[in-house]
C-alpha cells in the first residue's frame, strides 16, 4: 500500500512514518509544510529508504495537492496536518481555522477527485483516515465518565473547535459524497521527537537548564497519556483493518494529574541526569504555580474499548515504562532539541489571549 500522510514531519505523524517504514512493507508520500514544528530530523533514520518521498507542501494548496495525488497515485491517505497547541490557538485562532478547517476541507476535496477517477476496485480499496483529538469532546470535570465515540462534541478552545470542525467536514464528505474514510480521536501523546512547548519536554528541557517548572493553576487537570508509538500502531491498525465510515478512540488508560507528571519526570531526571544545575538541589524545586490557562479543560479520558473489541489494538506501554523512555530520549538528544529550536518558540507563556508572548518558560502545555 502506498499512503500519503500529510503533517509527516511532525510529531505524531514522524513516529507514524518511522513505524510504517520499519515495522512494514508499505510506502509513504510524506506531505509538510515545514512550520516551525515540523522537523525532517526525525525522519533522518527513513529518508534514504526507496519506500519513503518527501513533498513540501501546505495542504490548502489545491493545486499542489492534485498534482502529488496525479504523481503519486497513493491507495490512502492518513491525515495529521494540523495546528495543535491550544495555547497558541488563543493567541491566533485564525490559523487554526485556516489549517484545520480550510486545509482539510481542501484535502478532502483533492482527495476525492482523485478517489473518483480510479478503478472499481482501487475506488472499494482506497481509505482517508482523519486523525483527530479527544479534546473535541470537551471536558469530563467532575464526573467519572470516559469519552466514548458517541459523546457528543463541546470543544472548548479554538483549536479543539477548529479539529471538531475538520472532524465534521470529514464525515460529511463520507455521508454526502460516499468517500471511504475513518476517524481516529486520540487522547495526550507523549514520547520522542516531540516539539518541546508541550508539558513533558517542556519539563525536561527546563529542568536540565535549571529554568522554572511552570505549572497551571494547582496542576490538577487530567489527562489520559498516550505513547506515541503505541499511537503509531493503533493508526496502522485502523488504516489496515478499521471499517469506512467508523470512528475510534484511541487512549494509554493513564490517566495522570499534569502536577503528578510533572513529579513524575523530576523523579527520573534524579535518577537519570543527577548532576543538577547551578544553583538546583532537586528538580521539583523549580516547580512553579502559575495563573491558569483560559477555558482550560479540566479533565480528558479515553474509553479505548472499540480498539480493543473490533481491531485488537491495546497499549504496550505503562506511562510509567512510557515517560522513562522519552525523559531517556530527550537526555540522549540534546542536539536535536537545539536545532528544532530555530528562534520562533523559546518555551516562553504562550496562550495569554492578548497576542503577546509573556517572558521565557512562565506556561506549559497541557
Amino acid at each position: 500500500m502506498k499512503i500519503l500522510v500529510t503533517g509527516g514531519a511532525g510529531f505524531i505523524g514522524s513516529a507514524l512514518i518511522r513505524h510504517l517504514i520499519g515495522h512494514t512493507r508499505h510506502a509513504v508520500v510524506n506531505v509538510d509544510k515545514l512550520t516551525y514544528a515540523g522537523n525532517l530530523e526525525s525522519l533522518a533514520s527513513v529518508a534514504q529508504d526507496p519506500r519513503y518521498a518527501f513533498e513540501h507542501l501546505d495542504i490548502c494548496d489545491a493545486a499542489g495537492l492534485a498534482d502529488a495525488f496525479a504523481r503519486h497515485r497513493p491507495d490512502a491517505v492518513m491525515h495529521l496536518a494540523a495546528e495543535s497547541h491550544v495555547d497558541r490557538s488563543i493567541d491566533g485562532p485564525a490559523a487554526f481555522v485556516q489549517t484545520n478547517m480550510v486545509g482539510t476541507y481542501t484535502l478532502l476535496e483533492a482527495a476525492r477527485a482523485y478517489w473518483n477517477g480510479l478503478d472499481a476496485a482501487a475506488r472499494a480499496a482506497f481509505r482517508f483516515h482523519h486523525i483527530s483529538t479527544d479534546e473535541v469532546y470537551g471536558d469530563l470535570a467532575g464526573t467519572q465518565d470516559l469519552f466514548t465515540e458517541a459523546t457528543p462534541y463541546a470543544p472548548s478552545s479554538p483549536y479543539s473547535a477548529s479539529k471538531a470542525g475538520s472532524d465534521h467536514l470529514v464525515r460529511a464528505w463520507h455521508r454526502t459524497y460516499g468517500l471511504p474514510v475513518l476517524v481516529t480521536n486520540c487522547s495526550n501523546n507523549y514520547g520522542p521527537c516531540h516539539f518541546p512547548e508541550k508539558l513533558i519536554p517542556l519539563i525536561i528541557l527546563n529542568a536540565l537548564e535549571g529554568k522554572p517548572l511552570p505549572v497551571y493553576g494547582q496542576g490538577l487537570q487530567v489527562r489520559d497519556w498516550l505513547y506515541v508509538e503505541d499511537h503509531a500502531r493503533a493508526l496502522l491498525r485502523v488504516i489496515e483493518s478499521g471499517m469506512p465510515g467508523e470512528t475510534y478512540n484511541i487512549g494509554g488508560h493513564n490517566e495522570q494529574r499534569n502536577i503528578d507528571v510533572v513529579h513524575a519526570v523530576c523523579t527520573l531526571l534524579e535518577e537519570l541526569a543527577p548532576e543538577h544545575p547551578a544553583g538546583v538541589t532537586r528538580y521539583a524545586d523549580l516547580i512553579v504555580h502559575v495563573t491558569d490557562r483560559p477555558g482550560h479543560d479540566q479533565r480528558y479520558a479515553i474509553d479505548a474499548g472499540k480498539m480493543a473489541r473490533e481491531l485488537g489494538w491495546t497499549p504496550q506501554e505503562t506511562f510509567a515504562s512510557g515517560l522513562r523512555k522519552t525523559v531517556q530520549w530527550y537526555l540522549d538528544h540534546r542536539d536535536w532539541c537545539r536545532r528544532v529550536q530555530d528562534g520562533s518558540y523559546q518555551r516562553q507563556r504562550l496562550g495569554l489571549g492578548d497576542g503577546t508572548a509573556a517572558p521565557p518558560a512562565r506556561g506549559p502545555a497541557a
